[in-house]
């Protein structure tokens, strides 16, 4: 069986630096009918558990470390037996999150996870925080962005560690350079395509997104 993408969204909250926001985040769960990894743990465990199903979860990915991406992670990884996986240089987001408890597991920049017969790639693409990072699904045409790039443009970088010349870069010389008909499964909202979002690169660093 191939693998393939599931979703959910889930609502509740973000907050970061002293303000608390509504959202809506996209829950991704990547696999077969045996295996998967689930892409952040925003909100409700039990809505990522009936994407789930009866399937192993191998490890739960963070694309970065704020509330609203990682904050049942801990829970999930108790229900599951799987590890959370988060790179290191978000640990100083995670920590303001869940100041008693690590992750499981580091992220690098080229690692390879397998799940399902099918490999996925990690790219690291701060900006959005520091150690934001998107997932590249070649096989299946698609990468998980997570908030670093949206359908419309670059992620927010008006808070406590990010940082917009640096979420430019990543997009630029990480995601742009992705084939264009590359599916952008996003952390909020609608989904996108690379070649949706590479012609507005200029006009999202002339605004200052």
């Amino acid at each position: 069986m191939a693998a393939r993408v599931d979703q959910t969204v889930t609502s509740g909250t973000f907050s970061l630096d002293g303000q608390t926001f509504d959202v809506d985040n996209n829950v991704w769960v990547l696999g077969d009918d045996h295996e998967c990894v689930v892409i952040d743990a925003p909100h409700d465990v039990a809505a990522i558990l009936a994407v789930v199903g009866d399937r192993r979860v191998t490890a739960i990915l963070a694309t970065h470390a704020h509330d609203d991406h990682v904050r049942v992670a801990p829970e999930l990884s108790r229900a599951t037996g799987a590890p959370v996986l988060l790179h290191p240089a978000d640990r100083v987001v995670w920590d303001l999150v869940h100041p008693d408890t690590a992750p499981d597991g580091e992220l690098a920049d080229g690692q390879e996870i397998t799940v399902g017969g099918t490999t996925l790639r990690v790219l690291h693409t701060p900006g959005h925080s520091p150690g934001a990072c998107s997932f590249h699904v070649p096989e299946l045409g698609t990468v998980f962005t997570g908030d670093t790039l949206f359908c419309g443009g670059p992620g927010a970088t008006g808070r406590s560690f990010s940082d917009f010349g640096t979420i430019v870069a990543s997009i630029r010389d990480r995601l742009l350079t992705l084939p264009a008909e590359t599916v952008v499964r996003t952390g909020h909202g609608d989904s996108t395509t690379i070649g949706a979002e590479a012609p507005h690169l200029a006009e999202w660093i002339a605004r200052g997104h």
